[in-house]
This record gives structure tokens, C-alpha cells and sequence, in this order.
């Protein structure tokens, strides 16, 4: 049986002036499995579009050799780059001109990182990227991975020789997203993003209960490896091969 192909980082191109902001919040999105570039300014923004193609990039809208709202005009007419505008300025004006010329989103200056990532999100899923919980299968209905049998309709675990697991609602979310995500460092910011309904407060301690509740549900007989791991400083890691079958 095939195994499924491990999911592709949505490309975001960060463009900014200040290395401060710019080389920080390149970090932050890094860790969101997000696969970052960035530029300083517009000649190096056009230099990395020449060769690269982006899902999403975020302009700052003041920079020294070019006017945001232009070259998110430019970007719009040019490829239909989604584009999303940083700015200290927060006036409607500002705003509506930005989104006009042709602007997917608009972010104002201070902000938190993690409103970007889900205005990155909700960016890529009206692009039809797979972002975020309401594409959490990934189009898949059961799963194989280490000797285990994941059905999704019902969320339940299956292996040779033992009785069906029954998981709850967000322990299937989570393995879920662990199951689209294989060998891959997920921070606890990220597992947040993608597990938590649009209108939840979940915290990194309830990320770690729910982890530490579905690694002992994985963990039956003495000789079960340890598949969901904890890279220390960092997150989780599902360590499996992963395939998609029929339920």
C-alpha cells in the first residue's frame, strides 16, 4: 500500500525593512511548519518572486525603495500573489485603500504573531490550501501507521490481537493532525492552531494532557515503540510512516 505524501509547508515570503521584526517573525512562522524567505526590501522581494512562487507574502507597507499599496497593486495584476499589508497606520482610509489595490488581509503594527499565522491560515484556505481543523483528514478516512488502524468517521484504533480504542473528540483531532504531519516537529503553538476550534482558548498545558492521554492510548504491549515523542524546548514528533487506506 502507498504510503501518503507528507504534506507540502505553504511558502510565505516576509517582506520588511526592519531585521528586528522581519528576522523574529520569520522564526515564529518557521516553527508553524510555515517555509519562510524574506526580503528587506522591494528589489529583493522581485528577486525572490523571479525564481520562487509563494502562497502568501507579507509587505510591509513602508519601505525604502517602494510604496506597499503599489506593490501590492503590482503583485495583484502581476501573479495574483495573496498579499497580506503590515502597518502602524490604522485608519479605515488606510485600510480599505490597501484592500482595493487588491490586498488579501491587513495586519497593524505592534501585533501578535499568532493573529498573523491565523490571518495566514484563513488566507491559505480561501486559496484551498489545507491549513486548519476543517481539513484535518485531508481528504483521507482511515489511516495505517506502525501496526495501527485509524478510522476517522468513527475515531476509533484498531491493531491485531487487541480490542478497538476508543478516542475522544480532541484526541482524534490531534492524531489527525499528527497522522498529516509525520516525522515532523510540531511546536505546541501549532498543534493550538490546528486542533482548536475557531471560537476555543486552548492552552499549551491542555495540548500537553491531550498529548500525554493519546501517547498512552498508542502505547499498548511492552514492546510498542514510542511513537509520539517529546523534542524538549520544542514540541511533539509522531515518529511513524504514515498511509492512507480504506476504512
Amino acid at each position: 500500500m502507498p504510503f501518503a505524501p507528507v504534506p507540502v509547508a505553504p511558502r510565505v515570503l516576509v517582506v520588511d525593512d526592519h531585521r528586528k521584526i522581519r528576522e523574529p517573525l520569520a522564526m515564529y512562522l518557521r516553527r508553524h511548519t510555515f517555509e519562510v524567505r524574506t526580503a528587506e526590501d522591494a528589489a529583493g522581494m522581485w528577486q525572490l518572486l523571479k525564481t520562487q512562487a509563494f502562497d502568501v507574502v507579507v509587505l510591509d507597507v513602508l519601505l525604502p525603495d517602494g510604496d506597499g499599496f503599489e506593490l501590492c497593486n503590482q503583485l495583484h495584476r502581476r501573479s495574483n500573489n495573496p498579499v497580506i499589508l503590515l502597518t502602524a497606520r490604522d485608519t479605515a482610509a488606510d485600510r480599505i485603500r490597501g484592500l482595493d489595490l487588491g490586498a488579501d488581509d491587513y495586519v497593524t503594527k505592534p501585533f501578535e504573531p499568532r493573529e498573523l499565522v491565523a490571518r495566514i491560515n484563513s488566507v491559505l484556505r480561501r486559496q484551498g490550501r489545507n491549513t486548519g481543523p476543517s481539513t484535518l483528514s485531508n481528504g483521507a478516512r482511515a489511516y495505517h501507521f506502525a501496526g495501527w488502524h485509524f478510522s476517522v468517521s468513527n475515531a476509533t484504533l484498531c491493531r491485531d490481537g487487541a480490542p478497538a480504542i476508543q478516542l475522544s473528540t480532541a484526541e482524534s483531532r490531534l492524531l489527525q493532525v499528527f497522522l498529516n504531519h509525520p516525522n515532523t516537529l510540531l511546536h505546541r503553538e501549532r498543534l493550538i492552531d490546528l486542533t482548536a476550534a475557531a471560537d476555543s482558548d486552548v492552552s499549551d498545558r491542555a495540548i500537553d494532557r491531550q498529548v500525554s492521554r493519546l501517547r498512552r492510548k498508542l502505547a499498548q504491549g511492552d514492546a510498542a515503540p514510542d511513537l509520539l515523542r517529546t523534542i524538549w524546548g520544542g514540541g511533539y514528533l509522531l515518529a511513524a510512516e504514515v498511509s492512507e487506506c480504506t476504512p
